[in-house]
């Protein structure tokens, strides 16, 4: 469907939502974003990239500086002119940490799945003229993955981050404690589990003959270069990089990408040239003249997708997943309202505002007639969500009014409603865009109405 006829229907949704709430960000279906018609930033997902992180594996918490980095991962409020006023944030492009492979924005993208970062739409002093988008990478093991950028220019994570944010999305300069956040929230985001494959990157006893054959092939040296083979580059117990950069005949040097968990990275390549493995292995058959068989060919395939797999990819979304995350980007201001840090405060308020007024649309309205049942459940989940919004909007007020005993004391009052709506928005689950039939049913409509307006 375009953007525009979604932004039209979203705003009527909206309109009851947004009565009398002062934000300044704004979700991307909103009547004044600035994506091109066609934009597709896969947003309507029910079963979201599987997100884990180091500190749980090991049995940690979450840390304030962690909090804030992933309340600012999923914010606008770091970028600049277009993409602030579209509502963009990291987790667009890298969704719950992953790559988005439906990410398509007509001008910047050659196909689903890359962007050109060095375009003018949203920096028009980073283009370069040049129409050369690159595929959105994973960010999963990303502490393990340096250097950043496909062709490795930046040695620090928070180099690379800071580029993003200034020259790609023309954002303000960052503070250090932004920075630090960013960095402390992507340092955790973990490759998921593979039950056929070891910590060291060999396969477990899960993994198919045919994956054992492939693994063989895999560090099998080229016939015409002994010293090489695709385990040189993709060394196994280094996460399945090298951590250089290599000039394989696509029009430069690029990094050695990781294999873990690659399944989900497609399209494959710096530009997303190639959609599988399949076409993958092909072109290193025939660049480095491997000579691999038919049988060959298809074992390294297997090798590939099971060292590339993982035990839970995804994981549906709820309206407790929803509420426990925003508690997660709220909780910032626990710290940041003591210590007066209106800076934080306002970030975290524009932020969550923003998340709330979403999951406010997820419970239809009765003009949507592909609902039925549960209006007044529904009626209710979206009113609670309004005053939430409102509430937060109460506290950004005071804060900026220097007036923190007040703050303090709305941003009490705003836990007590979280706590008294939750029930109401469960209660409305069923009826709502959480609920898989509701969804289908509910995009399907739109998609009608999208064929009707052309």
């Amino acid at each position: 469907m375009s953007a525009r006829l979604t932004a039209r229907l979203a705003a009527a949704w909206l309109a009851t939502m947004l009565a009398g709430a002062a934000a300044s960000a704004t979700p991307v279906v909103s009547t004044d974003a600035v994506l091109p018609a066609g934009s597709e930033l896969n947003e309507q997902l029910l079963d979201q990239p599987t997100e884990l992180f180091a500190f749980e594996r090991a049995g940690g918490k979450r840390s304030y500086l962690f909090n804030l980095g992933d309340m600012l991962f999923s914010s606008s409020v770091i970028f600049g002119g277009k993409a602030r006023d579209a509502g963009l944030s990291c987790n667009s492009c890298h969704q719950q940490g992953a790559a988005n492979p439906a990410l398509y924005v007509p001008g910047l993208s050659k196909r689903p799945g890359t962007f050109d970062t060095t375009g003018a739409l949203f920096n028009p002093k980073a283009d370069n003229g040049v129409f050369d988008p690159v595929t959105v990478p994973s960010l999963r093991g990303a502490k393990f993955l340096a250097p950043y950028g496909h062709d490795g220019r930046f040695t620090s994570l928070s180099d690379f981050v800071r580029n993003v944010i200034v020259n790609e999305f023309a954002g303000p300069e960052p503070s250090g404690q932004t920075l630090d956040a960013l960095v402390a929230y992507i340092h955790e985001i973990s490759f998921l589990p593979n039950a056929k494959m070891a910590p060291d990157g060999r396969l477990t006893a899960k993994a198919s003959d045919a994956a054992r054959r492939g693994e063989a092939v895999f560090n099998k040296p080229f016939p015409h270069g002994a010293a090489m083979s695709c385990a040189s580059c993709h060394q196994a117990d280094a996460a399945f990089v090298d951590h250089k950069v290599h000039d394989i005949g696509t029009g430069g040097f690029f990094k050695t990408k990781t294999l873990v968990n690659a399944n989900f990275n497609a399209p494959y390549f710096h530009d997303g040239r190639f959609d599988t493995f399949d076409e993958v292995v092909g072109y290193f058959d025939k660049h480095y003249d491997l000579g691999l068989s038919g049988a060959e060919r298809a074992d390294l395939v297997a090798y590939l997708e099971t060292i590339g797999d993982a035990d839970e990819p995804t994981t549906r979304n709820s309206v407790q997943a929803e509420v426990d995350e925003l508690s997660a980007f709220v909780s910032v201001l626990d710290v940041a309202i003591p210590a007066r840090d209106t800076a934080v405060i306002l970030q975290a308020i524009d932020s969550v505002g923003a998340e709330w007024r979403e999951i406010g649309e997820r419970f239809p309205d009765r003009r949507d007639t592909s609902i039925e049942g549960g209006i007044g459940e529904r009626l209710k989940a979206r009113a609670s969500v309004r005053g939430l919004v409102l509430t937060l909007r109460q506290v950004a007020m005071a804060a900026e009014a220097g007036d923190f005993t007040q703050a303090t004391r709305l941003y009490a009052e705003y836990g007590t409603l979280v706590t008294a709506a939750t029930p109401q928005l469960k209660a409305a689950e069923q009826w709502s865009l959480f609920n898989p039939e509701v969804h289908r049913r509910h995009f399907a409509a739109l998609a009608k109405l999208a064929a009707l307006g052309k």
